[in-house]
């Protein structure tokens, strides 16, 4: 893919599993919601690794190992070794690696995710500021890590320890809501400190070139819910892109995506991995795709014929994109999302 400016989702002739080598998935909202997971991404997936395509689980969440995560994925129904899962955990420890000699102390603020990728990358995990350590690193420690771990991490990023972050998204979904993310812990740091961590999750390139080393692949696919790590992460890193509706993102933040937020493809679920994908082509100043057409008004976005709710959502897109160049669409589309149930 290239970064220019995308003004319509793109067709696919072939399944996006035939046309793609590997799958590059988000989990949370992706494959799985609240722990259980989402309909049809067991079969989906099953279908798709099946017919040849790499299975690939790329995910922010520093906490976890990745034995941990390849465990909950096989009890879903989905058969999963830790090979096939990607951290941003293994990615900042790439990123230090690079940075500090093998054998240095790392003081760790997070969770056995952390610990467990600095040591396969040859750093010694060490728990106080005390310890001279070499560098700081931060990732998420789920609820109950303790306030002092962040005062740690103050004093030694203070004294000109270089600093570390697994990701910085503000948020995290849970069971019960959305919670503080790794992002919201960071902040912490950053405002006793004046600091700035070096970052190495999604969307940035680091987690990227983490990805692609331990997969191999060639022509990745990046599905994701979220247009600001995933689909931002695939424009980053020059890849085409796959947004699935069972996360985040919903049509108004769709349709006023900038240029680096705009996936390739939009589909449903993780079905859409398994078929091809419709073209949308351009009639006059509008845009088709199946029975419905769409046109950006003087103050608002159009929507005229009948369909399907995804293809008149993607004349939508093309409509907005269009109008919007290189900037967020301004224009209202809520009459026509309504008419989609969107």
């Amino acid at each position: 893919m290239s970064q220019g400016v995308r003004t319509r989702p793109e067709g696919s002739g072939q399944p996006l599993s035939e046309a793609y080598d590997t799958a590059l998935l988000d989990l949370d909202g992706v494959v799985y919601a609240g722990g259980n997971a989402i309909a049809h991404a067991a079969d989906s997936l099953a279908v798709a690794r099946a017919g040849g395509m790499r299975l690939a689980y790329v995910t922010n969440n520093a906490l976890r190992t990745p034995d941990t995560v390849a465990g909950h994925l096989t009890e879903l129904g989905i058969p999963t070794g830790a090979e096939d899962v990607i951290t941003s955990a293994q990615a900042v420890a790439r990123l230090i690696s690079e940075q500090i000699p093998t054998g240095a102390r790392v003081l760790v603020i997070g969770g056995e995710g952390l610990r467990v990728a600095l040591r396969e990358r040859g750093l010694t995990p060490v728990e106080s500021a005390d310890d001279d350590p070499a560098a700081v690193v931060q990732g998420f420690g789920g609820p109950d890590l303790p306030w002092g771990r962040f005062a740690e991490a103050s004093y030694a990023v203070a004294r000109g320890v270089p600093w570390f972050a697994s990701n910085t998204d503000l948020t995290i979904p849970s069971g019960r809501g959305i919670a503080p993310g790794n992002g919201a812990a960071v902040e912490v740091v950053r405002i006793a400190t004046g600091a700035e961590p070096q970052v190495a999750g999604k969307p940035l390139p680091p987690m990227h070139k983490e990805t692609i080393i331990r997969t191999g692949a060639k022509r990745p696919l990046v599905v994701g819910d979220r247009l600001d790590t995933d689909i931002e992460g695939a424009f980053n890193g020059h890849v085409d892109s796959l947004l699935v509706l069972t996360g985040v993102t919903d049509g108004p933040q769709l349709l006023a995506a900038p240029p680096r937020h705009r996936p390739t493809y939009v589909d449903a679920d993780l079905r859409g991995l398994l078929t091809a994908q419709p073209e949308v082509t351009q009639e006059g100043e509008g845009f088709r795709c199946g029975g419905w057409t769409a046109t950006a008004g003087a103050d608002r976005l159009e929507l005229d014929g009948d369909g399907g709710t995804l293809d008149g959502l993607r004349a939508l897109c093309a409509a907005a994109w269009t109008a919007a160049g290189q900037d967020s669409c301004r224009l209202d589309g809520g009459k026509a999302l309504a008419r989609l149930g969107l």
